[in-house]
């Protein structure tokens, strides 16, 4: 098989996320970036499809902060190639990532030939729609299925379980190729020793590339960013329940709902 797997690096929502004052950004003076939890997902499940079905695991990630040692962890898990496609994308919104990395598949071939899948995040903490996945398969012209959380591949097709709302699943046959927005693996993302990284930062390389954006790209102005503004505060009501019931109707008054 030819698989391909989109990362994605986000920020790390542990540290504190700060607004730059000079700038509608957030403040990278003290940002740390990391791989989106679902991307981890979905490399992890193009490892167990090789691991089934044998190929190639080609991980793809525009150029980012701290890319590199993701890239090179990638590489250590048994991925078996990494590519960096260059160039600055830190205002780079999905749609326009999308047509990049679509750009990148298309030249590359074999991403469309008939036992290729693509597999990214089924969303990101700035993608939280996951709108990249839907518009790079219309980018393709091959199906797409969201939400994915088992793939089993026969031949030229495959069947996907897909999450729904309320604890819902349902199974679905796609043909190959095709774009799969993953949830999550079939198994825990896999633990790879440091000494191992380190291993591969001397025997492997990443690739980078360049990918000529479309004369159209589809970009947007970021005009404000801002932290969620308090509306208000809770009123804490203390005492008996008589004495509560008493001040809840008197704020109810005073607020002209009663």
């Amino acid at each position: 098989m030819n698989l391909f797997v989109l990362l994605k690096m986000v920020p790390d929502t542990v540290e504190e996320l700060n607004v730059a004052p000079d700038s509608p950004a957030l403040d990278a003076e003290f940002l740390r970036f990391k791989l989106s939890d679902p991307g981890e997902q979905a490399l992890e499940q193009a490892l167990l499809l090789k691991e089934k079905h044998g190929g190639t695991v080609t991980v793809v990630a525009l150029d980012a902060p701290e890319v590199d040692e993701v890239l090179f962890t990638a590489l250590a898990k048994g991925a078996t190639r990494a590519v960096k496609i260059g160039g600055d994308w830190s205002r780079l919104q999905s749609f326009a990532a999308g047509q990049i990395l679509a750009a990148f598949l298309k030249a590359a071939g074999s991403a469309l030939s008939a036992d290729a899948l693509v597999l990214l995040r089924s969303q990101a903490i700035d993608d939280l729609e996951g709108e990249i996945g839907p518009y790079l398969a219309d980018e393709l012209g091959v199906p797409y299925a969201d939400v994915v959380t088992g793939v089993t591949v026969t031949g030229n097709s495959m069947s996907i379980i897909k999450e729904f709302a309320g604890g819902l699943r349902g199974e679905f046959t796609l043909p190959l190729p095709a774009v799969l927005g993953i949830q999550s693996a079939e198994k825990p993302p896999r633990y790879v020793p440091i000494a191992k990284v380190r291993a591969a930062l001397k025997s492997a390389k990443i690739e980078t590339v360049d990918v000529a954006p479309p004369a159209r790209l589809a970009r947007f102005a970021l005009e404000r960013m801002y932290k969620p503004e308090a509306g208000g505060r809770a009123q804490m009501l203390e005492g008996s329940p008589e004495a509560v019931a008493d001040k809840l109707v008197e704020v109810l008054v005073q607020q002209g709902l009663i």
